[in-house]
């Protein structure tokens, strides 16, 4: 039997002329495709191919336009008909992301069914105005002991994070976002052009420590093709500001940004954009700018939802001076710095104190750790000096024997494994402990295995910050004399 055909209602129709542009594909090649024709196209605008594949619009010119490819599902050629989409590149939104590993455009990467989604937003959005924001009030703990007690983040900050590959800048922004968890604050984590073990192994890291399920975890690998590296950090930055916006706070991890702002050179030559300095291309400086400048804090009658980024920046051999390291520090609201020198010590982390700096978390940081750690950077800066003048051999006075003594032992009280973030109850422990003078009559092997044990004894008695200095110095006193009679 034939299937019944559909009715046409002749009232209802009208006759009308109806216009609708079509292109070509000149010529493709390395994710970036040359259209003639299609003359009101817009920027970041998405066309579709004859194929079913997608493309964005990213570079207009008289003749040709240049498109950055999306997806391949058959493979586009050259003499294939493009046509308009009508809309923005947008990505899907909302708590269902929550524990997902995604691409930049919402596709799942776990194996699992797309997440049900209600709600998009576009990648790039313009970013909060001036009267939306407040000022930086409340602390973001990362759980590291150096950051939390002498650089310390506040909720809305720009922290850079910044040294040569392969010191620990990945670990400490891991260690920040498994220091969330019970703190009611949804973390993203952009990764860039990583290989597929680096990308399994921090996911691997996430789920073992039960931070995955606050997490969302937006993946451009470094086979992708180059569009995905450049929309990566904007589609996780879009997930973030839908819970800034609806007044939740945030943390979002940028890791790197070297290889996107790469992967943007790669594009623009491509398209055969003006080349600057190191082949950049001129707008290399906002298109940082823009992503970064979308974090921040929002006023309680913008919802009150904080957005606290921690970009990642590769140096070679330190060089602070690069094009966009440069960048990204005027950028940012401070820079936590590692040094190859310190990590190939032990020092770990290998953060270089004298070079880091929080330009507004202090504002934000907690009466008592502020008020404890107020003379620790000082100390600690100058027992480098004087270590580094001893090593001449020369004769030291009574004096200055016992600022190296304590030096050393503040060194190795800063020491920290990764993947073992501590609360703030910890990093204030320790702190009292090594400001009264506690630790002094101990060697540092003895007062750093007193550490954990402190650690207890500050939960079983139940202190919390607002509790008065005299009440942590005895509970520390009485725990430190039992472990120094039992050691």
């Amino acid at each position: 039997m034939s299937e019944q055909q559909p009715t046409i209602d002749l009232q209802q129709y009208q006759f009308g002329l109806r216009l609708s542009e079509r292109g070509t594909v000149v010529g493709i090649g390395d994710g970036i495709a040359w259209i003639s024709g299609l003359p009101t196209a817009k920027l970041d605008e998405l066309i579709g191919f004859e194929d079913g594949s997608t493309g964005l619009v990213f570079q207009l010119g008289k003749e040709l336009l240049g498109a950055i490819l999306l997806s391949q599902e058959q493979g586009v050629t050259a003499g294939m008909t493009v046509t308009h989409i009508g809309r923005r590149l947008e990505v899907g939104v909302g708590d269902s992301l929550l524990g997902r590993v995604i691409d930049p455009l919402g596709k799942p990467l776990d194996g699992l069914s797309p997440p049900e989604l209600r709600e998009y937003r576009p990648l790039e959005s313009a970013a909060p105005a001036i009267m939306e924001r407040d000022f930086v009030g409340e602390p973001l703990y990362t759980g590291s002991k150096i950051v939390d007690t002498l650089i310390p983040i506040g909720k809305g900050q720009r922290q850079l994070i910044i040294g040569d590959d392969g010191t620990g800048k990945s670990s400490l922004a891991l260690d920040a976002v498994i220091n969330q968890r019970g703190r009611d604050v949804s973390c993203v984590m952009v990764l860039i052009g990583l290989p597929r073990s680096a990308v399994a192994a921090t996911v691997e890291s996430l789920r073992l420590a039960q931070a995955l399920e606050y997490t969302v975890v937006v993946v451009a690998e470094a086979n992708a093709l180059p569009g995905f590296r450049y929309l990566a950090p904007f589609a996780g930055c879009a997930i973030a500001e839908h819970w800034m916006r609806g007044g939740r706070d945030t943390l979002i991890v940028y890791d790197d940004l070297t290889r996107h702002a790469q992967s943007y050179r790669e594009l623009s030559l491509l398209l055969q954009r003006p080349p600057g300095r190191e082949a950049y291309p001129g707008d290399i400086f906002y298109l940082h700018s823009r992503l970064l400048e979308r974090s921040t804090v929002l006023g309680a009658q913008h919802g009150g939802g904080s957005m606290t980024a921690l970009p990642i920046i590769e140096t070679r051999q330190g060089e602070l001076s690069a094009y966009i390291p440069t960048n990204l520090i005027s950028i940012t609201d401070g820079q936590i710095y590692f040094d190859s020198k310190l990590f190939a010590a032990g020092m770990l982390p290998a953060i270089d104190i004298g070079r880091s700096v929080s330009r507004i978390g202090g504002k934000a940081q907690h009466a008592a750790i502020k008020a404890a750690s107020s003379r620790i950077r000082l100390d600690y800066l100058q027992f480098l000096e004087l270590e580094l003048f001893a090593r001449f051999g020369t004769r030291l006075e009574a004096g200055v024997e016992e600022k190296l003594k304590r030096g050393r032992l503040l060194r190795e009280l800063l020491k920290q494994d990764r993947l073992q973030p501590l609360p703030e109850q910890a990093h204030l422990a320790w702190l009292l402990a090594y400001g009264a003078g506690l630790l002094e009559n101990m060697t540092p092997d003895i007062a750093v295995a007193a550490m954990p044990r402190l650690y207890q004894a500050v939960q079983q008695n139940g202190l919390i910050l607002s509790n008065a200095k005299e009440q942590w110095l005895a509970v520390l006193k009485e725990e430190l004399t039992q472990h120094v009679a039992t050691a």
